[in-house]
């Protein structure tokens, strides 16, 4: 992919000159309508070799257009925050809003590529990593987003007179390190590597422009009339685009009618004597964990979901009581806000992710997009039927990072959530709990126990599994809850803790 770049392109400074004014005001007047626009966000990575005018690229960028719709990030060595979390979350966070372009100087490629060239990872490290690059970015472009991905390129030959002319002027002496020269002597090493790499991320959603280096005003036009065209080009589709249908085979139901939570005994109970004395011990046993020295080696993510009235506030009641209010966060979901839709649907969880020690409760989650929203008809058959694939790799990436992953779905009968609801009705201090969407919901109960039951079928993995909850008994419920919780925090410890 780099042999065009290694051509000498070279613009005089008479063409810039006569080129440069127009090319930019041209890119503010596109800046400008992608704002009023407000349907997508534009991600811009730089990426390339050291000494190939990358940053001076990006401050360009920004000398050129409105710096206040721009959101720039430089990345370098993780924060011990970042570190404590999974290797994509500091990218999630930077990602632009819809009508706003985000630079990303430095991204999710460098890592991969720098661990395998000093040989901290193996080629199947690498592999694993593109694929999820891969999947990544592809979420990306379906959510919408504008994805352009620069690589400045630049032969051996030219990188070695690039980095001694930094280096021999006083001006620019400062930027080039010992470190810099370290790359260098692995050059060919980089070269091949970062061949492949971007060989295998090279999309039509998202697609590398590899841009020769070594002339300032060739490259500065030549990333400026990309990304001009680009913008003018989606600028063009009509806002109001036709709704995506899903390429995937349709869910089949299953021809009996039967399906895995219509089998699950809701007749399980426990007598309030012995529930207390269960309560009472593993509450204490969850206590002693979350407080163990081991324990700060990991985070732990809880997911609630389930019918109206199941009992999930009381659940997740009884495991707070036992842990220090320091530990964990508990995220209520509702409907998202103009920021959050305004953002990839996973972004509004994506920032809650918990660092090590700590723990993050979700009282409804991502699942949304596969119950309500699917239900409801808030997003495309397409946009719910990708999602699937999208939440496992998420739950894949909290788990590699070493997360305990846990998902609990609390089912009751209709009849029992018929009881329940009537009771808070008549409840004066649990009137806050009913609400009129609660008895619409109830009227879509069958179309909500099937996407439920599709939803644990295709998300329910060995690293992040469904736990059902029987919960027409809340006693059961809760202790079920906090049973499975202490368990598998303990089994996460390791047997010596």
């Amino acid at each position: 992919m780099f042999e065009a770049a290694e051509l000498g392109h070279k613009l005089s400074k008479g063409e810039y000159k006569r080129i440069e004014p127009k090319l930019r005001a041209d890119l503010l007047d596109a800046q400008f309508d992608l704002s009023k626009n407000g349907a997508f966000p534009v991600v811009i990575l730089i990426s390339g070799v050291r000494g190939a005018g990358k940053g001076e690229t990006v401050n360009l960028l920004n000398e050129w257009m409105d710096p206040r719709h721009i959101h720039a990030f430089a990345f370098d060595n993780p924060s011990d925050e970042e570190r404590e979390r999974p290797a994509m979350w500091r990218y999630w966070r930077a990602l632009p809003p819809k009508g706003r372009i985000g630079i990303l100087f430095g991204s999710w490629y460098t890592a991969p590529i720098i661990d395998r060239v000093f040989k901290r990872t193996s080629g199947k490290d690498l592999i694993r990593s593109i694929d999820e690059i891969n999947h990544f970015e592809r979420m990306l472009a379906d959510e919408g987003a504008l994805i352009l991905k620069f690589w400045f390129h630049l032969s051996k030959k030219r990188q070695k007179k690039r980095l001694r002319a930094l280096e021999s002027d006083p001006k620019t002496s400062w930027r080039i390190t010992k470190r810099d020269w370290d790359f260098f002597e692995l050059y060919d090493r980089f070269y091949r590597i970062s061949e492949e790499t971007l060989r295998r991320t090279s999309s039509a959603a998202a697609p590398w422009i590899v841009v020769e280096g070594s002339d300032a005003e060739y490259r500065a036009v030549t990333v400026g009339k990309v990304l001009l065209e680009a913008l003018r080009k989606r600028l063009a589709l009509k806002k109001e685009r036709r709704v995506p249908k899903s390429q995937a085979a349709p869910i089949v139901k299953p021809v009996d009618r039967v399906n895995m939570l219509a089998r699950m005994d809701l007749e399980l109970a426990l007598d309030r004597k012995i529930y207390a004395k269960k309560v009472e011990k593993l509450q204490s046993r969850l206590a002693l964990a979350t407080r163990h020295p081991k324990f700060a080696r990991h985070d732990v993510v809880c997911v609630f979901e389930g019918m109206d009235a199941a009992g999930k506030g009381g659940a997740i009641r009884r495991v707070t009581a036992a842990v220090d209010a320091r530990l964990y966060h508990t995220i209520p979901v509702a409907a998202p806000t103009d920021e959050e839709r305004a953002q990839p649907y996973l972004w509004r969880f994506w920032r809650h992710v918990p660092r090590k020690g700590r723990i993050t409760i979700y009282d409804r989650s991502w699942y949304g997009r596969v119950l309500v929203e699917r239900i409801e008809g808030f997003c495309s058959e397409a946009d719910w039927m990708r999602a699937y694939a999208e939440i496992n790799d998420f739950e894949e990436q909290l788990a590699a990072n070493g997360a305990v992953v846990l998902k609990f779905w609390l089912q009751i009968s209709k009849e029992e959530q018929l009881r329940r609801f009537k009771e808070r009705e008549a409840t004066r201090f649990k009137r806050f709990k009913i609400t009129a969407e609660d008895w619409r919901n109830r009227e879509k109960w069958s179309a909500y126990q099937e996407a439920a039951a599709d939803m644990i079928e295709r998300t329910s993995t060995d690293r992040a599994p469904w736990t059902l909850i029987e919960a027409n008994d809340k006693y059961h419920a809760r202790v079920k809850v906090l049973s499975t919780l202490v368990q598998a925090i303990e089994s996460a410890l390791g047997k010596s803790w």
